[in-house]
């Protein structure tokens, strides 16, 4: 509810927060990547309510100046783009389940988590995460007549998936025994 959400001055405090962080505090892995998740999340919903309303928040930038490069907010004092967010910080960190778990504020993106990312439970939260993504078949995959039809999102970051031996090495814990052997026979479409 952007409406709603717009006049929310928990949400607006909490924008205007990130400004303040400390990013020297995040000592670990967990923390860096459950705080720059939730970070990208806070930010994209932001861009939509700094331009509510519109249809998309690809209408926030245009071919030319796409608003995945247009500064988001400022975080710990240094002005961040969703893009630097997701490809200089996040993917750096090298753990695939990120592209389910930071949401670019579209339908066709995957769903926005109830909960923020902590910590202390990131492990099982990026994998809930990623086995629901997995499990909507308008999103993340859907088998047809033994055909594997994956969301674009495998395409897009192939490199991602790849340093974690591929898709067909990354995906079997995450899916069903009969879409474990549908990956196995080769029948992908991404």
């Amino acid at each position: 509810d952007y409406n709603k959400l717009s006049k929310d001055p928990v949400f607006n405090k909490l924008v205007r927060r990130l400004d303040n962080v400390d990013l020297s505090s995040l000592k670990n892995k967990n923390a860096r990547l459950a705080f720059w998740i939730n970070t990208y999340n806070i930010l994209a919903i932001k861009i939509v309510l700094d331009h509510y309303p519109i249809e998309s928040i690809k209408d926030a930038g245009s071919l030319l100046s796409p608003i995945w490069k247009k500064v988001a907010g400022s975080i710990g004092g240094t002005q961040r783009s969703l893009h630097e967010i997701e490809h200089d910080i996040l993917r750096k960190i090298g753990d695939p389940r990120i592209h389910s778990a930071i949401v670019c504020a579209s339908v066709s993106c995957p769903d926005l988590r109830r909960e923020s990312f902590k910590e202390g439970y990131l492990d099982s939260q990026l994998n809930d995460q990623f086995i629901k993504f997995l499990g909507n078949p308008m999103k993340g995959l859907r088998v047809e007549k033994n055909k594997l039809y994956l969301s674009s999102i495998f395409k897009w970051f192939k490199d991602d998936f790849d340093l974690k031996g591929g898709i067909r090495v990354f995906l079997p814990r995450f899916v069903d025994n009969k879409t474990q052997k549908v990956i196995a026979s080769r029948k992908l479409h991404v």
